[in-house]
């Protein structure tokens, strides 16, 4: 089986790991399952991610870190868009992974002429930074989200504000909606299951959110499992709408199905 985690909230919290999350990572490969992992922070690079997880004890390479940042360059790639101007709203992980495909990331210069504007999580947001977004969008950009991420979790059980929030304030001063990315759109779980080889009835995604993992995996007509360590809780996954139901409900990590 392929067994698909999201990380924030799942495996860690910020800086804090989670109960049981690096056990379970170990115990499933060592059974010879494939374990992938998606996100759609865009803040940092895979290579990022490796390293963090490695600090938890959950060892893994790039190829089986699958962000939206990156799932982004992936979309450019597949577009034959490579090449082109790009003004980033976001952290430097969403930079450098729109660098190393071949997109040429560049400061707002409005003497630019950009071809995209890209958003994702930028926690040195400023009123200048969606005014320079605003601009490129109004003068013909293609704007396009990571995700829209409402919030992200934080240490002690809080949510930050996530991505979700910097896109709509682009879109309501730009007036255009954005193409997304990330999850609930299927583009990057289809990009895991090309890469590892597996089919969506071999696959479990496992994640906190209702509204994106859940609906992602059941989008794609994989096993949902929500486990109640992040954001959604027991009741919410109760009364949701069919698309946002999981298959499973697990209170941590040590009940994985």
């Amino acid at each position: 089986m392929l067994y698909v985690f999201d990380m924030d909230g799942v495996l860690f919290r910020m800086n804090d790991p989670l109960p049981f999350a690096a056990e379970t990572i170990a115990r499933l490969k060592y059974e010879g399952h494939s374990v992938y992992y998606l996100t759609n922070n865009s803040s940092k690079s895979r290579a990022d991610y490796v390293t963090k997880l490695a600090g938890f004890g959950i060892e893994t390479s790039e190829d089986c870190v699958m962000t939206s940042a990156f799932a982004t360059g992936k979309l450019f790639q597949q577009r034959r868009e490579i090449g082109k101007k790009v003004f980033v709203v976001g952290e430097v992980g969403l930079k450098t992974e729109l660098s190393s495909v071949g997109m040429v990331v560049e400061e707002y210069d409005p003497n630019t002429e950009f071809d995209f504007v890209v958003a994702g999580w930028d926690r040195q947001f400023t009123y200048e930074k969606l005014s320079h977004a605003h601009f490129a969008i109004v003068a013909g950009a293609e704007f396009i989200a990571t995700n829209r991420d409402a919030t992200y979790p934080d240490a002690e059980g809080r949510t930050l504000p996530g991505s979700g929030a910097i896109v709509a304030a682009i879109e309501t001063c730009s007036g255009v909606t954005p193409f997304t990315v990330g999850k609930p759109a299927t583009f990057s779980l289809e990009l895991i299951l090309e890469i590892s080889g597996y089919s969506p009835d071999e696959t479990i995604v496992v994640g906190d959110r209702l509204d994106t993992d859940i609906a992602i995996a059941n989008a794609a007509n994989a096993t949902s499992v929500l486990v109640l360590t992040g954001v959604s809780t027991a009741d919410e996954a109760t009364n949701a709408p069919e698309d946002w139901k999981p298959d499973f409900v697990i209170q941590d990590l040590s009940q994985i199905p």
